[in-house]
């Protein structure tokens, strides 16, 4: 009669599988503030800066390019996680 080698006993609980759907909105909600929340805060920022000191459009057209530049930056090195 043959053993079967006990397997070691793992105490940590297994964490539940998480479902494709599950993912793909996470990865999307991801991606979404990466994209939007620099472009758009920036914006706003640019808008301020124009009303506050007459430079009509140079700010908003600033807030426009760095916000989109980072959040290039930061889609970027999610997808390099990946």
């Amino acid at each position: 009669m043959s053993t079967s080698p006990e397997k070691p006993r793992d105490d940590k609980p297994t964490p539940p599988e998480r479902s494709a759907v599950i993912l793909l909105l996470s990865d999307l909600g991801d991606t979404t503030w990466r994209m939007f929340v620099p472009t758009i805060g920036l914006l706003l920022l640019g808008v301020y800066i124009d009303s506050t000191f007459g430079t009509n459009p140079w700010g908003l057209v600033t807030g426009v390019a760095l916000g989109s530049f980072i959040a290039g930056f930061l889609i970027k090195k999610q997808l390099q996680k990946v």
